[in-house]
């Protein structure tokens, strides 16, 4: 029945598509009309449905909230409404065409920005996932641009003479295969590596020398290489320098556990400091990441025609990009944080509790620490072994006695 219910309700709006009356060709008054109230109504629908509610209500499934469905529900029925206002509204008219604006950019600068949320994912919620598959991070990440530049390499040339365009976008699909199959290689016995690192800083560098028609085309996608540049360069310091190595740090058992009462300085607080600089700056490479794939799926010949006829310099533009891109890491790193702290996981925030003299009294697994620290045999102490050391003293008493 809910098959049949859903057939029914596709149906029911592809037909209305196919009956909404497209554009082939449009006039001058149709293309430089206003947009009315309806568009801009249906436009902001669209984006808050899909790009905050529909997220938002996938993580609370993920974790099966109670609020999960009521949260979708509503964003259906947001959506319903948006797709009539799309089709019904007056003013300016589109071409069928007007959502395909240069498709390698938005699949480029998305998979960018896929990267990014993935790197957040692993950082904040899933360090536990990779220390289990016994892969680093670089094994999947050489692993995924292997395949893509095998794709690339194959599918940006389509016949006839070789443009500068096609040889650049071609070298840069080789690039990548070429590289992936080595930081696949190095990624081995789970270790980690900075040709991913570099692959990145290559690519931005080739950008940063596309020619475009434009100016201020130039200048945007220039800065998009820059960006990733600097990505790169921050993922390789942050390989060498701030986590090396994603191995386990040994048992959690009571010779090792720093969450005990005991006197004296735990053998992890040198390395606090340490640790917070590096989860700090850790999140710096996935926010460039996100900028510069939203840069990028900002630089096509249509919106920077439109930018350009506009008047606007090209600091302007990249400046808005920016903005938009600390909103959207913002937004991700709420995303990722809401897994941890909802649904059937919040039972386990609980377990984390922390009182006012900063002692943990309870350890994720729920576990006491209330004692101090029992040292393993064999660490140089002297071993004690209970009860020798009475028995020779009642055999001296007699002897004390006598004296």
């Amino acid at each position: 029945m809910t098959n049949l219910l859903r057939i029914a309700f596709v149906t029911c709006f592809l037909t209305y598509a196919a009956a909404h009356e497209h554009h082939d060709e449009l006039s001058e008054e149709e293309a430089n009309a206003p947009v009315d109230n309806m568009l801009w109504i249906h436009m902001l629908l669209q984006a808050l449905v899909w790009g905050i509610l529909f997220p938002i209500g996938m993580v609370l499934g993920i974790t099966r909230s109670r609020w999960h469905v009521p949260l979708q529900s509503t964003g259906y029925a947001l959506t319903v409404g948006g797709y009539i206002l799309g089709h019904s509204h007056k003013g300016r008219a589109f071409l069928p065409s007007v959502h395909g604006q240069c498709l390698a950019h938005y699949i480029m600068g998305s998979g960018f920005i896929a990267y990014a949320v993935i790197m957040t994912i692993i950082m904040l919620v899933g360090e536990q996932w990779v220390r289990r598959s016994g892969r680093s991070p670089e094994f999947f990440d050489s692993s995924v641009i292997t395949l893509w530049g095998i794709v690339n390499t194959f599918t940006e040339h389509h016949g006839g003479s070789w443009s500068v365009k096609d040889m650049q976008h071609t070298i840069l699909g080789v690039l990548w295969w070429t590289g992936g199959i080595l930081g696949i290689y190095l990624a081995r016995n789970n270790r980690r590596n900075i040709v991913p690192a570099v692959i990145i800083f290559l690519t931005g560098w080739a950008m940063s020398e596309h020619a475009q028609a434009l100016m201020l085309s130039t200048k945007v996608h220039a800065m998009f290489g820059h960006t990733l540049m600097l990505a790169g360069v921050t993922r390789i310091a942050e390989v060498c320098y701030f986590v090396p190595t994603y191995a386990g740090e040994g048992p959690d058992d009571d010779s090792h556990s720093e969450h005990t009462l005991a006197d004296g300085v735990s053998p992890r607080t040198s390395s606090t400091h340490k640790t917070f600089a590096a989860r700090s700056f850790q999140y710096l490479t996935p926010f460039l990441l996100a900028s510069a794939g939203l840069m990028f799926m900002s630089a096509t010949d249509e919106e920077l025609t439109y930018v350009h006829d506009n008047q606007m310099d090209h600091v302007t533009y990249i400046l808005i990009i920016i903005s938009f891109s600390f909103l959207l890491y913002t937004f991700i790193v709420f995303l990722v944080n809401l897994y941890p702290t909802t649904g059937r996981n919040a039972s386990n925030v609980a377990l984390n509790t922390v009182d006012d003299s900063n002692i943990e009294m309870v350890t994720p697994g729920g576990r006491s620490k209330w004692y101090s620290r029992v040292p393993l045999r064999g660490n140089g102490g002297q071993a004690h072994v209970l009860g020798d050391d009475e028995d020779d003293e009642d055999l001296m008493a007699p002897q004390m006695g006598r004296r």
